[in-house]
């Protein structure tokens, strides 16, 4: 796949949605940043580093905020399955958008702070 375009297309049609709707809450925060595919899977970037990627499984949404995404928002994220720079949204359960903004916000403001010239 070489575009998100078509890794959405790709999807079942109900996780299509979600995957769209993810899209578009990082473009909201991150109007400029840059879309590509990444390890497999749609990622995003601001002032040419990571701001966070997702990926649609059988069963969950991944999120990829780096560690400091995740740790920051570690008491939000307590009932989800984590790894280190990750956290599972079972598709059995609302997807938390608001988190997933408010998570992709803080990214934002982290990329910023860090590597705005």
């Amino acid at each position: 796949m070489e575009t998100i375009e078509q890794y959405i297309a790709a999807l079942p049609a109900e996780i299509q949605v979600i995957a769209e709707q993810i899209r578009q809450i990082i473009k909201k925060e991150a109007p400029d940043c840059q879309e590509n595919i990444a390890y497999g899977m749609p990622a995003y970037k601001t002032f040419g580093k990571p701001l966070v990627y997702f990926a649609a499984y059988k069963n969950h949404i991944g999120l990829y905020a780096t560690p400091s995404g995740h740790n920051h928002f570690s008491k939000e994220l307590a009932n989800y399955k984590q790894g280190k720079g990750s956290v599972q949204f079972p598709l059995n359960s609302p997807v938390p958008y608001e988190l997933i903004q408010q998570i992709v916000a803080f990214r934002v403001k982290e990329n910023e702070t860090k590597y705005r010239k």
